[in-house]
């Protein structure tokens, strides 16, 4: 990852007397992929639109590093704001909201020209530039069929082909996932990562944390109206969670004489909490080899076989539920 290219300063978004994004501050660096993550209504969705300068905040401002002065030697003169350049933003900037903002009456194609057009492209450049796309998001035999003919995950990757028709840095993608099976999903996530490895920048949203986890090089948390943290996923499990999870599988899965076993030993080997979910049981425990090696003396006393066992830190999902909770106990009190 490069320089910081995109500085948010205390951003404050309001509707009407209802503060939605409350004084947020975050870099995004160049190269990076970088992930917004919160609960429904956070204000993911408000926080990316203002970030593209389609809303107008009350407050702070988005701070962007054009490409022409990214070895500028006065860093604090190589930023432009958002709401002020437009125009430079526009080439610089990429934006697949959630509701795709393709013609659905054109074909891929046509859309592409009619996008390349905007952006006052060449001809040469704008017929380059669509054949790449085309054939990147995998759509290109389909470039004569009409959009409103193409499946969803076609007219989703019509979609992010239209938003990078002008080779932005920048790509900001809204729930780019949403109503996908987990097939189209996959394949989706893959597309993005090929995308930002030919150089491109992106800020994203989603709500299947289990799958961006391995996909953002860093992830933030809005709650809120603020982000709350910032860090690479290990970063942030780590920051709010030091317990690790024993996964077990056995035969005849006993689960609740094993749990019974073990309540005696849960101060000496910081058990926080057992629970047994899809057939498996699972302990969150501070102290994961010492555990471990109790439940296996415990396993073979009950002549319990052992099927599978993992040892890891809980998900970005888990630690975010956890973090709400605690966060909503602490404004409680």
């Amino acid at each position: 990852m490069g320089d910081v290219i995109l500085r948010i300063k205390d951003l404050t978004k309001k509707f009407g007397h209802k503060t939605i994004l409350n004084k947020v501050n975050l870099d995004i660096k160049s190269g990076e992929i970088f992930g917004i993550i919160g609960l429904s209504g956070s204000g993911k969705t408000t926080l990316l639109n203002t970030i593209i300068g389609f809303l107008h905040p009350e407050g702070g401002d988005v701070m962007f590093k054009l490409e022409h002065l990214l070895d500028y030697k006065d860093d604090t003169l190589s930023y432009r704001s958002v709401f002020k350049n437009t125009d430079d933003i526009k080439k610089s900037f990429g934006f697949a909201a959630q509701s795709p903002s393709f013609y659905r009456k054109l074909t891929s194609m046509e859309n592409l020209s009619y996008f390349g057009d905007l952006y006052n492209l060449s001809s040469d450049v704008k017929k380059t530039n669509s054949e790449i796309l085309l054939q990147l998001m995998g759509i290109y035999e389909s470039r004569n069929l009409q959009a409103s003919n193409m499946s969803g995950g076609m007219q989703k990757r019509l979609d992010i082909a239209c938003a990078l028709i002008h080779d932005p840095k920048l790509l900001i993608l809204d729930e780019p996932t949403s109503d996908l099976d987990p097939i189209l999903r996959k394949q989706m996530w893959y597309l993005i990562k090929q995308i930002n490895e030919k150089g491109t920048t992106i800020i994203l949203s989603s709500h299947f944390l289990d799958e961006l986890e391995l996909l953002c090089d860093r992830v933030g948390i809005l709650y809120e109206g603020q982000i709350i943290k910032a860090g690479t996923p290990n970063e942030i499990k780590n920051y709010y969670s030091k317990e690790e999870e024993i996964r077990l599988e056995t035969s005849p899965g006993k689960y609740n004489k094993i749990i019974n076993a073990l309540k005696k030993d849960t101060k000496e080997l910081s058990i926080k909490r057992m629970a047994i979910e899809d057939n498996k049981l699972i302990i969150y425990t501070q102290k994961a080899e010492r555990s471990l090696h109790q439940v296996l003396h415990i396993l073979e006393n009950q002549d319990e076989i052992l099927i599978d066992v993992t040892v890891e830190k809980p998900t970005l999902h888990e630690v975010l539920e956890r973090l709400i909770t605690t966060k909503k106990n602490e404004k409680d009190n």
